[in-house]
């Protein structure tokens, strides 16, 4: 179940750069991002029960994360202050140490160009609250996946961490397999419909194939 998300990012489009402020000082995306990817996320206010439960799960998670070359970038529209002051309170309640940096985002200004925010709710200011969204952005700066919950939703680090890895599957392997439901690394995957039996026989010779349009074989990725 989502919110109302504004479309001003789509999958497939190119992340705009932008500046902040955050909980380690001044922030340019592109440069902070360049060469990686990111997952990019917003969460509606500091010292709230279920952000602080996704922001300590996500922190426990930081070294899977960096083995597979993604930088973590969180915001809220609160202060530096806050979130200074929050990460002390999810360290002492989770127990782990909260490594990437939170942007303040004070006036709304990238939540909203990001589309991060619900149009029902509105915070005393009148700004729109921002939604648990959940951005991964690629190398190139694209926009390669995009969960928005409702704030009530708390999100699911194991979905996240297995549709980057289906991510960099399909693109280490230039588009010719496809995950199918419930993948994780060391499934069969599925055979792209552009695959040809000559690049079968010679690429992928343990394929089988269930019907025309579903082919399955096992991958070696090491």
């Amino acid at each position: 179940m989502t919110s109302h998300i504004q479309p001003q990012i789509c999958l497939g489009a190119t992340a705009p750069n932008f500046t902040a402020n955050t909980s380690q000082g001044q922030l340019d995306f592109y440069s902070y991002a360049k060469g990686s990817w990111c997952l990019f996320f917003s969460h509606p206010a500091d010292f709230t029960p279920i952000c602080t439960t996704e922001i300590g799960a996500f922190a426990q998670l930081a070294d899977e994360f960096e083995q597979r070359n993604c930088k973590m970038l969180c915001m809220s529209t609160n202060s530096a202050e806050t979130h200074l002051q929050w990460i002390l309170d999810i360290e002492d309640v989770t127990g782990a140490k909260v490594t990437f940096p939170m942007i303040c985002d004070e006036d709304g200004r990238i939540s909203t160009m990001f589309g991060m925010v619900d149009s029902r709710n509105f915070d005393e200011r009148g700004l729109p609250i921002p939604i648990r969204c959940v951005l991964i952005i690629d190398p190139q700066f694209e926009v390669r996946l995009l969960h928005a919950y409702l704030l009530s939703t708390g999100r699911n680090t194991a979905e996240i961490l297995r549709c980057l890895d289906s991510l960099q599957v399909v693109d280490q392997m230039h588009g010719k397999v496809m995950t199918p439901i419930n993948w994780i690394p060391g499934d069969d995957v599925v055979l792209s419909p552009q695959v040809d039996q000559e690049d079968i026989e010679r690429n992928f010779p343990e394929a089988r194939e269930i019907r025309p349009y579903l082919r399955l074989t096992p991958l070696d990725m090491d």
